[in-house]
């Protein structure tokens, strides 16, 4: 009975160091086999490993592409127009064995802190290099990919592969949005102020020329107007000249009737005048002054 105690002690004992000897890796892992701290083995395919147990121990890492916000940067480009930027990166672990020997027993949150420098470095010298227009244009594929370019040989030295990098914001720091707005509104109002100014100027021009086609156009009209009315007066004196010429009483019988006219309107119409007068010569006979030569 003590014998089979001590072989079923010792099958446990076995399976327990088989046990701790094995550990799984799988397919988005790299594993690192650590005995004392330092790397003995790097394991990178997938499957079952071995390790001595107790005395070596695994450290696995995500192999798969992970991201990376930086936090907001001012950079100051070229033309000295500050700007606050937003990055990211995408980036994965090349070399497990030497991303070890950087950041240690950090792992990767020390990782994602060195990339965060390395980053911000690169956004400083490469937007530091262009004007703040080529930042905030859209065709800004070519600062990317040398920002990418500019971390990608930094992170090497970390055993890192930075796969991409893009800009999410470049804006204007706050304290300097005020200023930049009223300095657009006061552009905006100068041209608004210029349209005005030429919008006037064109209708004062329209004005001027209608006012001189409205005096060109009454100056003919009454030209055209004394012409007809000298005509027309010239027709009338003929008239009264061969009517005159024709029958002298007629002549004197339509001057008396316009005389009448003139002098008996509503405003005048009470005279002083003897009954015998020859203005009423007319009035009393239709002969006129022919009628008062018979008497």
């Amino acid at each position: 009975m003590g014998r089979s105690t001590i072989l079923i002690g010792a099958a446990v004992v076995v399976l327990v160091l088989l046990l701790s000897s094995l550990f799984i890796v799988e397919e988005r892992e790299k594993a690192l086999v650590l005995q004392f701290g330092q790397v003995i083995d790097v394991k990178e395919d997938p499957g079952l490993a071995f390790k001595v147990p107790f005395i070596q121990n695994v450290v696995k890492y995500d192999d798969r592409i992970q991201s990376l916000d930086t936090q907001p940067l001012e950079v100051t480009p070229l033309d000295d127009r500050r700007l606050v930027v937003d990055a990211f990166a995408r980036w994965r672990i090349a070399n497990v064995e030497q991303f070890r020997r950087a950041v240690g027993a950090g792992g990767i949150e020390s990782a994602e802190s060195r990339i965060g420098g390395i980053l911000n470095d690169s956004l400083r010298a490469v937007l530091g290099s262009v004007s703040s227009n080529s930042v905030l244009s859209a065709d800004r594929v070519g600062l990317m990919n040398r920002i990418r370019d500019s971390a990608k040989a930094s992170a090497e030295n970390l055993g890192l592969e930075i796969i991409d990098v893009r800009i999410k914001r470049a804006d204007l720091p706050a304290q300097n949005l005020n200023a930049t707005f009223a300095r657009m509104q006061a552009e905006r109002e100068r041209e608004a102020a210029d349209e005005r100014a030429r919008g006037a100027e064109a209708a004062q021009k329209v004005r001027a020329a209608a006012d001189r086609t409205v005096v060109e156009l009454v100056s003919e009209a009454q030209r055209d107007s004394e012409i007809v009315r000298g005509e027309a007066d010239a027709q009338r004196n003929a008239i009264f000249a061969e009517a005159f010429g024709r029958d002298a009483e007629f002549f004197e019988f339509y001057r008396s009737l316009a005389a009448y006219e003139a002098a008996l309107k509503g405003e005048n119409s009470t005279m002083v005048m003897s009954p015998d007068s020859e203005f009423f010569n007319y009035l009393r006979s239709d002969q006129g002054a022919a009628a008062k030569a018979k008497e």
